[in-house]
Formats: C-alpha cells, structure tokens, sequence
C-alpha cells in the first residue's frame, strides 16, 4: 500500500465484475497537515490512487496506471465529516490490461467518477 497508514478497508464484497469496497481513512494523516489545515481536503491524485490500489489488492498484481479518462471530480472529500469512503468497481481484465469504471462517494453523494485502465507489472 503507498498511502501507508491513510486507510484501512473495512469491507470489500465481490460478484461478477463489481466489487464494492469500504474504507475508513484516517482522518489525522500527513496528508491532510498541508491540504488543508482546519479544513481537510483529500487530493484529487490520492482518490485516483485508491482506486489503483483497491484493483491491486483484487486481483493479487501490482499495477501500472496506462490511462485515465473521464475523471470527475464532483465534490470534496473531508474526513473530518464523513470518514467512510465508498469505491464502486467494475474491473474486467483482459490478457496484462485490467480496465476499470468507477465511482468514490461517502454519505452525501459521489465525489469522484474515473474510467482508467492499467497494465499489469
């Protein structure tokens, strides 16, 4: 894991395609002392990152990012607020390329959309 300490998966639950996965991120990380203090935004690369990791961890490979396309960020993640972050998959490997559309939100609605593919290493 390369955010060390920033999260811990609470639950992942797989069927077919899809996996949902729950993750408490810890709301005192390093991370959030410079962006921002007093008002925690979590950065737009290190949501894109959890999604890379959470594919790692399912299919047991480490990963290479080839592309991202479509990556929306639709609102601000503060762990203070909601620590619980909710990463929607659907992940579909062909030969070393796993493709990846998928959706991050916490209780108040979806804060990232991302379509990304990446290669196996």
């Amino acid at each position: 894991m390369i955010l060390e300490d920033f999260y811990k998966v609470s639950n992942t639950s797989l069927a077919g395609d899809d996996a949902i996965t729950t993750l408490k991120v810890n709301k005192d990380h390093e991370i959030y002392k410079g962006h921002f203090p007093g008002r925690p935004v979590t950065p737009g690369v290190v949501l894109m990152q959890l999604f890379k990791e959470e594919a790692e961890r399912i299919f047991d490979k480490k990963l290479q990012l080839v592309r991202a396309e479509n990556v929306k960020f639709t609102a601000v993640f503060d762990p203070t607020h909601d620590a619980a972050l909710i990463l929607e998959s659907n992940l579909t490997e062909t030969g070393e390329f796993i493709k990846l559309k998928g959706v991050a939100k916490n209780k108040d609605g979806i804060v990232l959309k991302i379509s990304s593919l990446y290669k196996t290493c």
